[in-house]
């Protein structure tokens, strides 16, 4: 692989891992400085909280799981999903999550491997430490996959994300996760909650 193609790779992780696996070739995809990303993307992603709580006072409902798939390795669990809103199960994040299961405590290890619920609220219900810390920031143009697991109708938006890393109270990693948010613009609460 080329520099170019490496850094995407890892910009993309762990999500880069599913396409290799099925073959497809990654979006196009830009970083960007936080700071100079448009509302209301810049609020629900650059800042150091966990995204199902943002997304969930954003969105004025509790946020769901949807797996789209679902591997274990020999160290973590590899999951591709969309976030959904419990309600009308609206998807408010695509994304691909490698979680590393065995740092976990039995309880909450059992509900990850369930794989019906997000990481964000796990960590919050079991009252799991961890940090949360962006590494990089990104627009991209929406491919089939991506547009699919967001009900897109066109599939070449420009959506924006992050990569983030949470680490445990040891400054241990418990989860990589690449994060993509949907085109918000066409919601009804996009007005409400942009700027604001």
């Amino acid at each position: 692989m080329t520099p170019l193609v490496n850094r995407i790779a890892e910009l993309l992780y762990p999500l880069s891992d599913f396409y290799a696996a099925s073959g497809a070739r990654l979006p196009d995809v830009e970083t960007v400085d936080g700071l100079k990303m448009p509302q209301p993307f810049r609020r629900l992603l650059v800042h150091r909280n966990d995204m199902t709580p943002t997304l969930e006072a954003f969105a004025g409902q509790r946020i769901g799981l949807r797996t789209l798939e679902v591997h274990r390795g020999e160290d973590a669990l590899y999951r591709q999903v969309v976030l959904i809103t419990d309600g009308d199960e609206q998807p408010m994040e695509f994304g691909a999550i490698k979680i590393y299961v065995d740092r976990f405590e039995a309880e909450a290890r059992e509900k990850i491997l369930g794989c019906r619920c997000p990481l964000g609220t796990i960590l919050h219900d079991y009252k799991i430490k961890h940090a949360s810390r962006p590494t990089d920031f990104f627009s991209m143009t929406s491919d089939p996959v991506i547009a699919g697991a967001l009900g897109l109708e066109d599939a070449e938006r420009t959506l924006y994300g992050r990569h983030n890393v949470l680490w445990d109270a040891e400054n241990m990693p418990l989860a990589e996760v690449v994060e993509v948010l949907p085109p918000f613009d066409d919601r009804p609460n996009a007005q409400e909650n942009g700027d604001g």
